[in-house]
């Protein structure tokens, strides 16, 4: 009998197995079947989802794949050093835009200013001087009245923070990368977050 996580699985991973088997086929080692690294993508996102379903499962479910590709390349004891590094520098965001990723993007947005607005007042405000404005610590430091190294632990509180409140929400993005996202909005509408 078909359980809720069986139709969520059905409703929201598979569709995505086309475009998976082809990050899969792209990044796999030669003695790899692209039909074992999917149902072994599909048993990790099925039982992480039993604890705790994504809010953004394209993007938990190509972090998955990607995970579980730097996992057999570390077993596997004799791998060229490029194909580890291709590893790990894989850029998801290299996919084409399509209306998912677009719909995406604008979710991970959201939930990122959620975040930016749970942290305490003075650290959201040194992250977003910082992080969003683009000010130097010293600059920052200057506007507030307080510490550069006060500026620099309130970053890394926070930024730490945001990472947290975003993985818990299942996305996985580089955060540098989310904040000059965030930049980039910022200035085409001319205002604060």
């Amino acid at each position: 009998m078909p359980t809720d996580l069986d139709d969520w699985f059905v409703r929201e991973v598979l569709p995505l197995e086309a475009a998976l088997a082809r990050f899969l086929r792209r990044h796999r080692q030669p003695s790899d079947d692209v039909a074992d690294l999917l149902q072994e993508v599909y048993v990790r996102i099925y039982e992480s989802a039993a604890r705790h379903r994504p809010e953004l499962v394209q993007a938990f479910v190509f972090a998955a794949a990607r995970n579980l590709l730097i996992d057999q390349a570390r077993r596997a004891q004799i791998v060229s050093i490029e194909a580890y590094a291709d590893l790990e520098t894989l850029d998801l965001s290299s996919h084409e835009l399509t209306p998912e990723r677009h719909a995406s993007g604008h979710q991970e947005l959201r939930l990122l200013q959620n975040a930016l607005e749970q942290l305490p007042l003075r650290c959201g405000e040194v992250v977003r001087l910082r992080k969003i404005d683009g000010m130097s610590q010293r600059e920052v430091a200057e506007h507030m009245g307080i510490a550069e190294d006060t500026v620099e632990k309130q970053i890394a509180k926070g930024m730490r923070a945001l990472a947290d409140a975003l993985l818990l929400k299942g996305v996985v993005v580089n955060m540098s990368k989310l904040t000059a996202r965030i930049r980039g909005k910022n200035e085409q509408k001319g205002g604060p977050l």
